[in-house]
């Protein structure tokens, strides 16, 4: 068989009459060795499942539905429930304020396996507001089962090592204290869903977040250096596996593909001690403000679009938030709703 012309011959071939030079040897073997590598390089993209080497994705784009059917009209679609002054408990504030959307029995219906989605990224204590503060984890877990809920599961997919994360943010201790099952990520526990998003389209999803009949989005609401400001919309980075960080590149339309993924069946923002600079790690105490906040509602991106204002932000200034609206997904006009405040 004769040689690839991007390869350098065999010995037998060097000896005949058409002698190659060793500056020609040298050429082809560094030709073929740039074709190779980029064989390679082709390869990796192709079978790097996160990476951004895989197609775009055809036709509508895939939705994770927990919202309910009831249209409530007769309840707050936002409420907000402010206790700094009063010194209210994180429990009182998360059950007024769910209360004033129609009660936690609207939301989660007998029998229910439901999910709850705090932020536990990383490896800090509650009172840097890194992580969801444990109490409103704890106050969402309490009500779910009070509302009959089969099986509640706290999970998130952490930045930092997870054992730590969900240890040091006081969590694990919280959930399992009151009967919730929580999962750590695994790579097991991760399946590459088609999400056919804007950016984002093939991805390792933790399937754990979405395998349940009911999903609570309980973020914390904070800085972000890239983003400006994360709480709901956001907090679905942790449904993600691979290399979540590449996506930073495009943070704002990554945010608006999850946020059309994934639908709650309802958002409960902690604002008790707010990270309002050197987000979303934080570590200083001296960056955090308390607050005494709870934000609740059925729409994730009103909830963001108020949420914000609490760090400073402004929803104009969020890109996300303007794609997120335009696709239909929710309103950053948040004062049109029906708004509560208890």
């Amino acid at each position: 068989m004769q040689a690839p012309s991007d390869l350098p011959p065999p010995a037998s071939a060097v000896a005949g009459t058409d002698r190659v030079t060793r500056r020609e040897v040298l050429v082809r073997a560094t030709k073929a060795a740039v074709v190779m590598a980029g064989a390679a390089a082709l390869g990796r993209v192709a079978w790097d499942q996160g990476g951004f080497g895989v197609a775009a994705g055809e036709g509508a784009r895939q939705v994770r539905d927990f919202r309910i059917a009831d249209p409530g009209r007769d309840h707050a679609e936002l409420a907000i429930a402010r206790g700094a002054e009063s010194g209210a408990t994180a429990e009182a504030l998360v059950r007024k304020a769910v209360d004033a959307l129609g009660g936690m029995k609207r939301f989660v219906s007998r029998g229910d396996v439901v999910v709850v989605k705090p932020n536990i990224g990383w490896d800090r204590m509650p009172i840097h507001a890194a992580n969801t503060n444990p109490d409103v984890v704890g106050a969402v877990i309490r009500q779910a089962f009070d509302a009959g809920a089969k099986r509640v599961v706290v999970a998130d997919g952490s930045c930092n090592d997870p054992n730590r994360c969900f240890q040091r943010s006081g969590i694990w201790r919280k959930a399992y204290s009151l009967g919730a099952e929580v999962v750590l990520p695994a790579e097991h526990r991760y399946r590459t869903t088609r999400m056919k998003g804007e950016l984002l389209d093939e991805w390792p999803i933790f399937t754990t977040l979405i395998d349940a009949d009911k999903v609570i989005n309980v973020p914390v609401a904070k800085h972000h250096n890239l983003a400006k400001f994360t709480a709901g919309m956001k907090n679905w980075y942790g449904i993600l596996g691979g290399r979540r960080n590449r996506l930073h590149q495009s943070i704002d339309v990554s945010i608006a593909d999850l946020a059309t993924f994934m639908r709650p069946s309802l958002v409960v923002i902690d604002a008790m001690r707010v990270l309002v600079r050197n987000g979303p790690q934080g570590g200083n105490i001296d960056d955090t403000k308390v607050m005494g906040t709870i934000v609740a509602s059925t729409d994730q991106v009103a909830a963001d679009a108020f949420a914000c204002t609490l760090i400073g932000q402004h929803r104009d200034n969020l890109p996300y938030l303007k794609m997120a609206h335009d696709r239909g997904i929710g309103t950053m006009l948040w004062e049109n709703l029906r708004v509560k405040e208890v």
